[in-house]
């Protein structure tokens, strides 16, 4: 554990007297409400607010002002759309009927979100990406959008440990795993590290902090927002997500704070249940961003969760990452942002099959030891992305190195978490 959650933690209660809850008897549980509301802090989230986020300009979008992703676990499409309360929530927004995870397991559509490209990732473990190598967050920061992720039962901002167990609020007998670190994008960059830029860590923020955002008017134009790991499905079933769903969503819509006359809300899951069908993930557009003539209508579309990048992108004119987020089909942009920007999206060739993206396991890359390389320049530097700019590069990294497709055995991967500390020498910032 870091110096920061040290220091953060020592007020926290210990709670090495009760023992671990089983996934089962949550799965058996009925939905237990976190806490009084979305719009109100809670006790049973260990991390207490630490103030909100400073006060910033409203950037506008082309299509949109703000955009705020909700990320559910671990179901397939039509599980997710048997739930009545999801189901219900469909005449409001736009229903995208072929949009596709980028692989298994969660970790690596998690990394996708933000780098536009899974760097090889085939597991769960604790990755870091160094700060030469660009990720969504910088190309925003470079046209002054702001961004955080709020992350449920996480317990301070810019927390980096790979979980959190706290006292459980379902069964006070037991204690629960209820945060995963990967479950969070916003941890991934170095740069994003407390070690690294404090301000920049007191964007990864918790639940707590979210209330006191919402409530001073303070949520940033990009949001990402994750659900502990039982109310977002992932230990316990679509069942028990809908009714968080009912709990924390719902009213949310009716919240002007949340819900502005320009919010897109994108709620997802990170990848379907069944590894052997295609990896398409329900996910619906919700909020008063979606053009009314399209609420209650779905889009056939080929989506995917870089598809996320490039709708951002081209929203706001930003710069490209140079990955996955300008190949053409798998960077589709949301079909009436597309329009409505000029960008041209790729229809499926006929007659092809299209992709299961259901891939298991490491690909050769940074993010793994046993087929392993270095972070190298992006493959598309050049390209013009959504936003009608080529990648961003940061001038550290090294252009001359590409990938050549070697890749070596490499137990000593510097981008894990046993060799953090011993690689990190950056300076921090305020």
């Amino acid at each position: 554990m870091q110096l920061l959650s040290l220091l953060s933690l020592a007020s926290l209660p210990l709670l090495a007297a009760a023992s671990p809850l089983d996934k089962r008897r949550i799965t058996s549980q009925p939905f237990i409400a976190p806490g009084p509301g979305p719009d109100k802090p809670s006790p049973n989230y260990a991390g207490a607010n630490n103030g909100t986020l400073p006060p910033s300009f409203t950037v506008p979008g082309r299509s949109f002002d703000r955009i705020i992703q909700i990320w559910m676990e671990n179901t397939n499409f039509a599980d997710a759309r048997a739930q009545d309360i999801i189901r219900n929530l469909e005449p409001q927004g736009l229903l995208l009927t072929n949009y596709h995870a980028v692989g298994h397991p969660s970790e690596p559509n998690y990394m996708a979100s933000v780098y536009g490209s899974t760097f090889g990732m085939g597991d769960d473990a604790y990755y870091w990406v160094p700060s030469n190598v660009t990720s969504l967050f910088d190309v925003m920061d470079l046209n002054l959008i702001s961004w955080a992720c709020y992350q449920e039962n996480m317990p301070t901002d810019g927390f980096q440990d790979l979980s959190y167990t706290q006292k459980s609020y379902v069964d006070p007998n037991f204690t629960y795993q209820y945060y995963m670190r990967k479950h969070n994008p916003c941890t991934f960059p170095r740069a994003n590290a407390p070690y690294v830029n404090k301000s920049k860590a007191q964007r990864n923020r918790n639940f707590n902090d979210f209330a006191a955002d919402l409530n001073a008017g303070r949520l940033p134009q990009w949001s990402f927002v994750t659900p502990n790991m039982i109310n977002d499905a992932h230990d316990t079933g679509i069942n028990y997500g809908a009714e968080f769903l009912q709990y924390w969503l719902v009213p949310l819509l009716a919240n002007k704070n949340f819900n502005t006359d320009r919010t897109l809300i994108v709620l997802t899951f990170d990848e379907n249940e069944d590894y052997t069908k295609e990896n398409i993930v329900y996910t619906l557009l919700l909020g008063n961003g979606v053009p009314k003539q399209l609420r209650g209508t779905n889009d056939t579309t080929f989506y995917s969760h870089y598809s996320t990048i490039s709708t951002v992108q081209a929203n706001w004119r930003l710069a490209s990452l140079g990955r996955n987020d300008t190949e053409p089909i798998m960077n589709n942009v949301f079909d009436w942002v597309a329009r409505e920007t000029g960008f041209k999206n790729t229809p499926f060739p006929a007659g092809q099959a299209q992709p299961y993206l259901n891939g298991v396991g490491a690909a050769c890359g940074p993010l793994q030891s046993k087929k392993w390389h270095q972070f190298n320049a992006p493959p598309n530097v050049g390209t013009i992305g959504a936003g009608g700019r080529p990648a961003h590069v940061k001038p550290t990294l090294n252009l001359l190195q590409k990938d050549d497709g070697t890749c070596i055995n490499n137990p000593a991967n510097p981008y894990t978490s046993q060799t953090f500390e011993e690689h990190f020498q950056e300076l921090v910032l305020p």
